[in-house]
């Protein structure tokens, strides 16, 4: 996915830049999203991966049934995809895009991965403390995984904060080992 991540990253990036520009932010969200899911249809990807079918008929294929829900500039977009056998990216460009929208509105998704389920106001508590941290409005989602045995793991963008007693027992394991 990582790979995905950089090739990808740059076609976000420019979309970003064009619903920056224009103030579309969600206008390209709800773009990008029809055309990812379109683009992640196994049929459109065989279609897309098939050498035999020309890359301009994938794009009739998208754009016909995104219809006049897809701009000119998103159209340009799924061609430049195409040429560049590059259509399966579009459910990754739609994720960055997503990152970049929420960064420009001032917002970051935390995922909380928690031993026990977590109340409001523990929940609450710990928005709280990332939103002063991060400087920014956060958006919190929540999981259970049992195997934590005890305290949570944030996951904030690429930082990822462990104070799970699972994630203590591997660290003084290493340590013991060191």
């Amino acid at each position: 996915m990582a790979e995905l991540t950089t090739i990808a990253r740059p076609y976000a990036e420019a979309v970003a830049q064009l619903a920056r520009e224009g103030g579309s932010w969600q206008a390209w969200s709800e773009m990008l999203a029809l055309l990812a899911g379109i683009a992640s249809d196994a049929q459109v990807l065989d279609m897309a991966h098939n050498p035999a079918i020309p890359a301009g008929r994938v794009v009739d294929l998208i754009l016909a049934v995104g219809g006049d829900r897809v701009n000119a500039d998103a159209a340009n977009l799924v061609r430049l995809l195409a040429e560049n056998k590059r259509l399966s990216l579009l459910p990754v460009v739609a994720v960055l895009f997503e990152e970049a929208k929420a960064q420009a509105a001032g917002e970051v998704d935390a995922h909380i991965t928690s031993a026990y389920p977590l109340d409001e106001e523990q929940t609450a508590g710990l928005r709280a403390r990332l939103e002063a941290r991060f400087g920014r409005t956060v958006q919190v989602t929540t999981s259970v995984d049992v195997a934590l045995i005890g305290g949570v793991i944030i996951a904030v963008g690429d930082e990822v904060m462990d104070a799970s007693v699972r994630g203590k027992i591997a660290d003084l394991a290493v340590a013991m080992a060191g």
